[in-house]
């Protein structure tokens, strides 16, 4: 007979109770945000082919998918506009009538208490697909931030909790807080996309929000997925801007990066699994070669455990009525 020692892990495994008492890492559906593609029309449903149960909608049908996830538990949604019209300076990104602004006055009249969160950036907006004004092929830093500035105040004055530049622009989130400041949003937090990866998993994104650039890429401004301490560079540079919460994306492939900037800003941090991500998972579960929601659910919790305080996911009301369950 082996000698154990006297202490004996196996033994606080052996029921459900028990291991929820030692549980280090806890999910709360509270902590999820969902993404939602919202454009001009009623009645309107499109779904993306890359992305199954995701689809475009119109304000109406949208708000049936928040008031879901908001029954679910989940904490809040992030809203990303498909315009009718679109042009070299993504002028419709400030249009008060554009399907954010519409969208995100409809859920603070019907949902106040679930979190609004408006992407700012303008490659939705644009005729070309970059995320700033192209300037000889190239994108012109600081002729853009003015441009987001102006799309951040609409989203402001039209009632979002929090705008999240998603653009990778150097010195827009300042530009941002000065421009909220001034026209007395000191109240609406930034969300920056921080460490914002060049990455291949957007694809399915890019169907869903019709951002494909019509030339080049986005690696001259999205991050080099090789590069860790550069994103915590990112990260503090736009804490010192004024981001009241830092965000990773991806989220999966770039763990290490989340756990390091949590460790050393100790500021708020969030996590978003991407369009690839949530694609990978629901096509290997069709298959039937992993087991969807257990593989949802250990992702989500890797993420948590990593060190993110919210997680922007495309699974957000499943997971939030798995975890209420």
């Amino acid at each position: 007979m082996p000698t154990f020692p006297a202490y004996r892990p196996r033994r606080l495994r052996r029921t459900v109770a028990l291991r929820a008492l030692v549980r280090e890492t806890h999910l709360h559906p509270a902590q999820l945000v969902l993404p939602l593609f919202v454009r001009a029309g009623s009645g309107v449903r499109r779904a993306i082919e890359a992305m199954p149960g995701v689809a475009q909608t119109s304000v109406d049908e949208m708000l049936r998918d928040a008031e879901r996830a908001a029954n679910a538990g989940v904490g809040g949604v992030i809203l990303f506009g498909i315009p009718e019209r679109k042009d070299s300076s993504g002028s419709s990104a400030w249009d008060e009538q554009g399907p954010v602004q519409s969208a995100l006055r409809a859920l603070q009249r019907e949902i106040p208490d679930l979190v609004r969160i408006a992407d700012v950036c303008l490659c939705e907006y644009t005729d070309h697909g970059h995320c700033g004004i192209l300037r000889d092929g190239q994108v012109d830093n600081d002729a853009t931030l003015p441009l987001l500035a102006r799309s951040a105040l609409s989203f402001a004055g039209a009632g979002a909790d929090i705008v999240a530049p998603s653009d990778m622009m150097d010195g827009r989130v300042g530009a941002i807080r000065e421009a909220l400041d001034s026209e007395a949003y000191r109240d609406t937090a930034i969300l920056s996309y921080a460490a914002k990866f060049a990455s291949a998993l957007y694809g399915p994104f890019r169907e869903a929000a019709e951002s494909t650039p019509r030339s080049g890429d986005r690696r001259g401004y999205q991050m080099d997925p090789a590069n860790v301490d550069e994103a915590v560079r990112e990260a503090k540079l736009d804490i010192n801007e004024g981001a009241d919460i830092v965000m990773v994306k991806p989220a999966g492939p770039y763990l290490d990066i989340v756990t390091r900037i949590k460790h050393e800003t100790g500021h708020p941090v969030a996590a978003y699994q991407v369009s690839g991500e949530y694609a990978m998972i629901q096509a290997a579960a069709d298959r039937g070669w992993i087991d969807g929601d257990r593989v949802m659910m250990e992702s989500l919790l890797g993420i948590r455990r990593a060190g993110a305080d919210v997680i922007v996911t495309y699974f957000a009301v499943e997971a939030a009525r798995r975890l209420r369950e």
